[in-house]
Protein backbone atom coordinates (compact mmCIF):
# COMPACT_ATOMS: atom_id res chain seq x y z
CA UNK A 1 0.00 0.00 0.00
CA UNK A 2 2.53 2.26 0.84
CA UNK A 3 4.32 1.44 -2.82
CA UNK A 4 0.78 2.63 -4.36
CA UNK A 5 0.76 5.48 -2.66
CA UNK A 6 4.44 6.36 -3.36
CA UNK A 7 3.91 5.34 -6.73
CA UNK A 8 0.91 7.60 -7.66
CA UNK A 9 -1.29 3.93 -7.89
CA UNK A 10 -2.99 4.31 -4.66
CA UNK A 11 -6.92 4.71 -6.31
CA UNK A 12 -6.13 2.04 -8.44
CA UNK A 13 -5.13 -0.54 -5.07
CA UNK A 14 -8.19 0.88 -3.13
CA UNK A 15 -10.44 0.25 -6.16
CA UNK A 16 -9.05 -3.19 -6.28
CA UNK A 17 -9.95 -4.08 -2.78
CA UNK A 18 -13.11 -2.52 -3.40
CA UNK A 19 -14.06 -4.97 -6.19
CA UNK A 20 -12.85 -7.98 -3.88
CA UNK A 21 -14.94 -6.91 -1.36
CA UNK A 22 -18.07 -6.64 -3.01
CA UNK A 23 -17.10 -10.28 -4.39
CA UNK A 24 -16.70 -11.33 -0.56
CA UNK A 25 -19.86 -9.61 -0.17
CA UNK A 26 -21.76 -11.77 -2.20
CA UNK A 27 -20.47 -14.97 -0.89
CA UNK A 28 -21.72 -13.64 2.26
CA UNK A 29 -25.21 -12.50 1.52
CA UNK A 30 -25.33 -15.84 -0.44
CA UNK A 31 -24.96 -17.77 2.87
CA UNK A 32 -27.01 -15.51 5.23
CA UNK A 33 -29.72 -16.11 2.43
CA UNK A 34 -29.54 -19.65 2.59
CA UNK A 35 -29.74 -19.74 6.45
CA UNK A 36 -26.12 -20.03 7.66
CA UNK A 37 -24.12 -17.82 9.89
CA UNK A 38 -21.50 -15.10 8.22
CA UNK A 39 -18.62 -15.09 11.01
CA UNK A 40 -16.28 -12.17 8.89
CA UNK A 41 -15.57 -11.05 6.10
CA UNK A 42 -11.32 -10.52 5.96
CA UNK A 43 -9.57 -8.84 3.54
CA UNK A 44 -6.03 -10.44 2.80
CA UNK A 45 -2.88 -9.21 0.57
CA UNK A 46 -3.95 -12.22 -1.61
CA UNK A 47 -7.51 -11.00 -1.80
CA UNK A 48 -10.75 -11.65 0.68
CA UNK A 49 -12.46 -14.41 2.27
CA UNK A 50 -15.88 -14.76 4.03
CA UNK A 51 -15.97 -16.56 6.60
CA UNK A 52 -19.06 -18.58 7.56
CA UNK A 53 -19.76 -20.97 10.41
CA UNK A 54 -20.02 -24.81 9.03
CA UNK A 55 -21.26 -26.84 11.36
CA UNK A 56 -20.71 -29.64 7.96
CA UNK A 57 -24.48 -28.93 7.18
CA UNK A 58 -24.21 -27.11 3.94
CA UNK A 59 -24.96 -29.41 0.97
CA UNK A 60 -22.82 -29.45 -2.20
CA UNK A 61 -25.99 -27.75 -3.96
CA UNK A 62 -25.69 -25.07 -1.71
CA UNK A 63 -21.68 -24.56 -1.89
CA UNK A 64 -22.22 -24.50 -5.14
CA UNK A 65 -24.25 -21.54 -4.80
CA UNK A 66 -22.36 -19.55 -2.39
CA UNK A 67 -19.24 -19.75 -4.44
CA UNK A 68 -21.01 -18.81 -7.47
CA UNK A 69 -22.37 -15.53 -5.71
CA UNK A 70 -18.73 -14.32 -5.50
CA UNK A 71 -17.95 -14.16 -9.39
CA UNK A 72 -21.33 -12.75 -10.20
CA UNK A 73 -21.21 -9.64 -7.93
CA UNK A 74 -18.31 -8.84 -10.77
CA UNK A 75 -20.57 -9.84 -13.50
CA UNK A 76 -23.09 -7.43 -12.39
CA UNK A 77 -20.37 -4.25 -11.40
CA UNK A 78 -19.04 -5.15 -15.36
CA UNK A 79 -22.74 -4.76 -16.43
CA UNK A 80 -22.86 -1.62 -14.27
CA UNK A 81 -20.01 0.11 -15.64
CA UNK A 82 -21.12 -0.95 -19.15
CA UNK A 83 -24.25 1.09 -18.72
CA UNK A 84 -21.83 3.79 -17.35
CA UNK A 85 -19.87 4.15 -20.68
CA UNK A 86 -23.26 3.63 -22.56
CA UNK A 87 -24.20 6.87 -21.37
CA UNK A 88 -21.05 8.26 -21.51
CA UNK A 89 -20.84 9.37 -17.72
CA UNK A 90 -17.41 8.61 -15.60
CA UNK A 91 -14.07 8.49 -16.42
CA UNK A 92 -13.25 5.91 -19.84
CA UNK A 93 -9.93 5.36 -19.01
CA UNK A 94 -10.90 4.44 -14.89
CA UNK A 95 -13.79 2.46 -16.21
CA UNK A 96 -11.96 0.47 -18.25
CA UNK A 97 -9.55 -0.50 -15.28
CA UNK A 98 -12.91 -1.20 -13.07
CA UNK A 99 -14.03 -3.62 -15.89
CA UNK A 100 -10.69 -4.69 -16.34
CA UNK A 101 -10.15 -5.56 -12.53
CA UNK A 102 -13.55 -7.11 -12.04
CA UNK A 103 -12.98 -9.96 -15.00
CA UNK A 104 -9.71 -10.32 -13.44
CA UNK A 105 -11.03 -11.86 -10.02
CA UNK A 106 -13.42 -13.34 -11.50
CA UNK A 107 -11.81 -15.86 -14.20
CA UNK A 108 -9.01 -15.89 -11.00
CA UNK A 109 -11.02 -17.20 -8.39
CA UNK A 110 -13.11 -19.29 -11.52
CA UNK A 111 -9.64 -21.61 -11.45
CA UNK A 112 -10.25 -24.99 -10.35
CA UNK A 113 -7.97 -25.02 -7.47
CA UNK A 114 -8.50 -24.91 -3.74
CA UNK A 115 -9.28 -22.35 -1.95
CA UNK A 116 -10.84 -20.55 -5.03
CA UNK A 117 -14.37 -20.51 -6.01
CA UNK A 118 -13.91 -22.83 -8.94
CA UNK A 119 -11.70 -25.26 -6.45
CA UNK A 120 -15.03 -25.74 -4.23
CA UNK A 121 -17.04 -25.95 -7.30
CA UNK A 122 -15.45 -28.69 -8.57
CA UNK A 123 -15.00 -30.58 -4.99
CA UNK A 124 -18.69 -30.15 -4.26
CA UNK A 125 -19.39 -31.55 -7.92
CA UNK A 126 -17.31 -34.31 -7.07
CA UNK A 127 -18.84 -34.82 -3.81
CA UNK A 128 -21.82 -35.82 -5.34
CA UNK A 129 -20.92 -39.19 -7.03
CA UNK A 130 -17.62 -40.11 -5.02
CA UNK A 131 -17.02 -41.09 -1.23
CA UNK A 132 -16.35 -37.77 0.94
CA UNK A 133 -13.31 -38.59 2.33
CA UNK A 134 -11.99 -39.39 -1.10
CA UNK A 135 -13.35 -36.13 -2.29
CA UNK A 136 -11.49 -34.63 0.54
CA UNK A 137 -8.09 -35.69 0.35
CA UNK A 138 -7.93 -35.82 -3.71
CA UNK A 139 -9.15 -32.24 -4.36
CA UNK A 140 -6.51 -30.92 -1.58
CA UNK A 141 -3.70 -33.17 -3.01
CA UNK A 142 -4.56 -32.17 -6.61
CA UNK A 143 -4.62 -28.56 -5.32
CA UNK A 144 -1.36 -28.76 -3.74
CA UNK A 145 0.33 -29.98 -7.06
CA UNK A 146 -1.33 -27.07 -8.70
CA UNK A 147 -0.16 -24.79 -6.50
CA UNK A 148 3.51 -26.55 -6.81
CA UNK A 149 2.87 -25.93 -10.56
CA UNK A 150 2.50 -22.26 -9.96
CA UNK A 151 5.51 -21.50 -7.60
CA UNK A 152 7.73 -24.00 -10.63
CA UNK A 153 5.93 -21.70 -13.32
CA UNK A 154 7.67 -18.14 -11.46
CA UNK A 155 10.66 -19.70 -10.57
CA UNK A 156 11.16 -20.88 -14.07
CA UNK A 157 10.61 -17.60 -15.88
CA UNK A 158 13.25 -15.58 -13.07
CA UNK A 159 15.51 -18.40 -14.36
CA UNK A 160 14.99 -17.70 -18.17
CA UNK A 161 15.78 -14.26 -17.52
CA UNK A 162 13.72 -12.80 -19.99
CA UNK A 163 11.51 -10.97 -17.44
CA UNK A 164 13.14 -11.51 -13.80
CA UNK A 165 11.12 -12.76 -11.06
CA UNK A 166 7.21 -12.79 -11.27
CA UNK A 167 6.67 -11.87 -7.94
CA UNK A 168 3.39 -11.28 -8.31
CA UNK A 169 2.97 -15.20 -9.69
CA UNK A 170 5.00 -16.85 -6.48
CA UNK A 171 3.38 -15.37 -3.95
CA UNK A 172 -0.08 -16.61 -5.41
CA UNK A 173 1.56 -20.12 -5.62
CA UNK A 174 2.87 -19.35 -1.65
CA UNK A 175 -0.42 -18.79 -0.80
CA UNK A 176 -2.10 -20.91 -2.13
CA UNK A 177 0.19 -24.24 -1.37
CA UNK A 178 0.55 -22.81 2.35
CA UNK A 179 -3.99 -22.85 2.14
CA UNK A 180 -3.92 -26.11 0.69
CA UNK A 181 -1.08 -28.22 3.11
CA UNK A 182 -3.44 -26.19 5.92
CA UNK A 183 -6.92 -27.50 4.63
CA UNK A 184 -5.65 -31.52 4.44
CA UNK A 185 -4.13 -31.67 7.55
CA UNK A 186 -7.94 -31.01 8.86
CA UNK A 187 -9.23 -32.91 6.53
CA UNK A 188 -9.93 -35.55 9.41
CA UNK A 189 -11.52 -32.65 11.51
CA UNK A 190 -13.54 -31.93 8.62
CA UNK A 191 -14.64 -35.78 8.61
CA UNK A 192 -15.46 -36.15 11.61
CA UNK A 193 -17.72 -33.09 11.64
CA UNK A 194 -19.28 -34.31 8.52
CA UNK A 195 -19.95 -37.82 10.37
CA UNK A 196 -21.55 -35.73 12.88
CA UNK A 197 -24.24 -34.31 10.99
CA UNK A 198 -25.18 -37.73 9.37
CA UNK A 199 -27.82 -38.28 11.76
CA UNK A 200 -29.86 -35.02 11.03
CA UNK A 201 -29.10 -35.08 7.37
CA UNK A 202 -30.86 -39.52 8.04
CA UNK A 203 -33.48 -38.07 9.56
CA UNK A 204 -34.93 -35.83 6.89
CA UNK A 205 -34.51 -38.60 4.00
CA UNK A 206 -36.27 -41.08 6.33
CA UNK A 207 -39.03 -38.01 6.91
CA UNK A 208 -39.26 -37.92 2.70
CA UNK A 209 -39.01 -42.00 1.92
CA UNK A 210 -35.49 -41.56 0.00
CA UNK A 211 -34.45 -44.92 -0.85
CA UNK A 212 -30.75 -45.72 0.93
CA UNK A 213 -27.45 -46.80 -1.10
CA UNK A 214 -26.18 -50.10 0.29
CA UNK A 215 -22.43 -50.52 1.54
CA UNK A 216 -21.58 -54.25 1.53
CA UNK A 217 -18.89 -55.04 4.12
CA UNK A 218 -17.53 -57.61 5.58
CA UNK A 219 -18.25 -58.02 9.52
CA UNK A 220 -14.54 -57.98 10.25
CA UNK A 221 -14.47 -54.65 8.32
CA UNK A 222 -12.83 -51.51 10.33
CA UNK A 223 -15.14 -49.28 11.27
CA UNK A 224 -13.31 -46.15 10.09
CA UNK A 225 -13.03 -47.85 6.46
CA UNK A 226 -16.78 -48.16 6.35
CA UNK A 227 -17.67 -44.62 7.38
CA UNK A 228 -15.04 -43.15 4.92
CA UNK A 229 -17.16 -44.58 2.23
CA UNK A 230 -20.09 -42.46 2.59
CA UNK A 231 -21.41 -39.53 0.36
CA UNK A 232 -22.15 -36.25 1.14
CA UNK A 233 -25.73 -36.73 0.20
CA UNK A 234 -27.32 -40.04 -0.09
CA UNK A 235 -28.25 -42.29 2.53
CA UNK A 236 -27.07 -45.84 3.36
CA UNK A 237 -27.94 -48.72 4.19
CA UNK A 238 -25.01 -50.83 5.66
CA UNK A 239 -25.01 -54.99 5.02
CA UNK A 240 -23.39 -57.91 6.01
CA UNK A 241 -21.62 -59.65 3.02
CA UNK A 242 -22.09 -62.85 4.47
CA UNK A 243 -25.36 -62.78 6.62
CA UNK A 244 -27.21 -60.30 4.30
CA UNK A 245 -28.60 -59.09 7.86
CA UNK A 246 -28.90 -55.26 7.95
CA UNK A 247 -26.46 -54.03 11.25
CA UNK A 248 -27.18 -50.30 11.04
CA UNK A 249 -28.42 -47.47 9.03
CA UNK A 250 -26.41 -44.48 8.28
CA UNK A 251 -26.96 -41.11 6.31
Amino acid sequence: MMASLLTGHFIELITLFAIVFIHECGHAAAAALLGYRVLSIQMLPFGGVAVIEDGGTITAYREIMIALAGPLQNMLMVGVVLLLQYGNLGDPVFLNYIIQGNLLIALFNLLPVLPLDGGKIVQALVSLWAPYYTTLMWTYRISILCSVGVILYAISRWFTGDYGLPLNILLIGLFLFYSNVTDYRNVPYRFIRFLMNREGVFARHAATGSLAQPIISFPAKPLDTILRLLKRKIPYGIRDEQTGSNYGRLA
